[in-house]
């Protein structure tokens, strides 16, 4: 079974203007054609189009339903190797007691990797200094 990827663009919203092209059905025909080479150009085959509803936010509370207009490509997915046994590293022999660390512990486990977010280098603020009230 052949396995495919898919790729979602957004529809053109205009028609492009072009030489010799009078109405906007054919500008519009223009643009689309020319998104299509492009994906097509770039190795994804064009399989349809798709009006799709989507409910958005409207003022501070309301939502509304807006549709739209996209275009759906696929490929065939690139076929992905055999995975390979990988030989497992030897452990790491303990370390004599005299050439550890200041304490003799064992070393702390190694963090996870941070997220995004937390692995933002932001300086820590120093903490407002304290004033004393002259209540008088």
């Amino acid at each position: 079974m052949t396995a495919y990827e898919y790729r979602v663009v957004p529809a053109p919203k205009r028609g492009v203007k072009e030489r010799g092209l009078k109405t906007g059905e054919d500008r519009y025909a223009h643009a689309l054609q020319g998104t299509i080479n492009e994906m097509g150009a770039k190795g994804w085959e064009y399989l349809r189009a798709e009006t799709l509803p989507c409910e958005e936010r409207q003022g501070f509370r309301g939502r509304s339903t807006v549709y739209h207009s996209v275009l759906v490509f696929r490929r065939g997915a690139a076929a992905q190797p055999a995975a390979t046994p990988v030989a497992a590293e030897p452990m790491a022999q303990p370390q004599a007691p005299g050439l550890s660390a200041s304490r003799s512990e064992t070393p702390a486990a190694a963090r996870p990797v941070a997220s995004g977010r937390e692995a933002q280098e932001i300086p820590d603020r120093p903490a407002p200094p304290v004033t004393a009230d002259r209540g008088e």
